[in-house]
């Protein structure tokens, strides 16, 4: 994503318009130029790099577009401290050891050539001055060595560029009224996953059949802006791009440049929004319990069928994402939830998330490491059958408890 001042957006009345590049000549190919730039600079300096973008930038007036890409570039690459050991003890150890000689470029060269000496012997390898005369200061930000770049096309540069645009959006959204409906249960599924994973504050209306209303509070909704926050609800826009349908209106309040008074506005967004997510799309399993289980079932002989992708269970301002659906011919349907995970924050909401949905045949496997009398968790009443494993989750077991 892009910090504050290398968002441009512009005001429609109450909308505010972020700023978009159209996948045109001249931006694919000022794209494609910065790309080289820093596949050239593998293996330099960041200050040798930084060097090669301002050449590029020179006076251009679209210069707050091209810092906006060397941003996102940046956080695709890896720079790292090449020292024989690390950079502050070095420059402990050949300040100690020049402070028994005289200053002078000579006795420079000689203390050098010493602590190679000394640091080949202790490291095993070959050491020498040249190298311990760059690692001194390799520490700081701008001797840092670019060791990796995950090379994006140009193409996919200019969409990165977009989206950070737009998520900037919400970095100061008091709060988004989210609609998604019509929707494969899998792609709730996948949005939900990530409302839990960024720690988001919403309410959620609906159900799986005619879709679902997401009321997600903001940042500055809060007592005080919290930019971490603002960070979270941004990063929720890739993940929601892998949705098919859905529309969004964010309510905003920004401060003015020039009066500094503070602005009120809107942003809407939906599915036909041209948008491309770099998240990678759901993953087949969230666990290898999981996986584990499905493979053993694969190879069992019965009529129960495994579906990963299954419907929501509705809780009054809340969903439960079940793990699996078990389907027989006759028209049987169970629903299956693993429990494995420890901490006792999550066991008490999932409990209580299992007494209050509205599921006759729902089937919990519940790992007996599980310390749920020191979570809180009674089981007493539990509205649910119980199977219990210990490291993996017996197929077998599970189908023998399905009667």
């Amino acid at each position: 994503m892009l910090p504050g001042d290398l968002l441009i957006h512009t005001y429609r009345g109450e909308a505010i318009v972020p700023r978009r590049l159209g996948l045109e000549r001249y931006y694919l190919q000022m794209a494609g130029e910065l790309i080289e730039a820093f596949r050239a600079a593998h293996g330099q300096p960041q200050a040798e790099l930084d060097r090669s973008v301002a050449d590029l930038e020179g006076d251009h007036p679209d210069y707050r577009v091209r810092r906006g890409l060397v941003h996102l570039l940046k956080s695709l690459c890896t720079f790292e401290v090449v020292s024989p050991i690390d950079p502050q003890q070095l420059r402990s150890r050949v300040y100690t050891l020049a402070a028994k000689q005289a200053p002078g470029e000579h006795h420079t060269a000689q203390c050098l050539d010493h602590m190679a000496e000394i640091l080949s012997t202790e490291l095993g390898k070959p050491v020498f001055a040249g190298q311990i005369r760059q690692a001194l200061f390799a520490d700081l930000p701008q001797n840092r060595i670019l060791t990796q770049f995950e090379e994006p096309t140009p193409e996919a540069l200019l969409h990165r560029f977009n989206l950070s645009q737009v998520q900037g959006v919400f970095y100061r959204a008091t709060h988004v009224r989210l609609n998604v409906h019509r929707n494969d249960p899998g792609e709730y599924k996948y949005l939900f996953r990530f409302l839990k994973l960024f720690g988001l504050m919403t309410y959620i209306e609906g159900d799986p059949e005619h879709g679902f209303t997401l009321t997600i509070d903001g940042p500055t909704s809060l007592f005080q802006v919290h930019a971490q926050y603002g960070l979270a609800l941004a990063k929720l826009l890739p993940a929601l791009l892998h949705v098919k349908r859905w529309n969004l209106v964010a309510q905003l309040k920004n401060r003015d440049p020039y009066s500094k008074a503070v602005r009120t506005g809107t942003f809407q967004l939906d599915a036909g929004c041209g948008l491309v997510s770099h998240y990678p799309p759901g993953k087949p399993f969230d666990s290898m319990i999981e996986q584990s289980f499905a493979e053993q079932w694969s190879a069992l002989d019965t009529e129960w069928q495994l579906e990963r992708e299954v419907h929501l269970l509705p809780i009054p301002g809340s969903v439960m994402i079940p793990d699996f659906r078990l389907v027989h011919p006759d028209g049987r349907t169970v629903v299956l939830e693993i429990v494995g995970y420890w901490r006792p924050e999550y066991l008490r909401k999932k409990f209580s998330q299992v007494r209050r949905v509205d599921c006759a045949d729902l089937l919990l496997a519940v790992s007996e490491r599980l310390n749920l009398e020191k979570a809180g968790v009674k089981l007493d009443d539990l509205p649910a059958r119980i199977v219990w494993y210990k490291d993996k989750l017996s197929a077998r077991a599970v189908l023998k408890a399905l009667g």
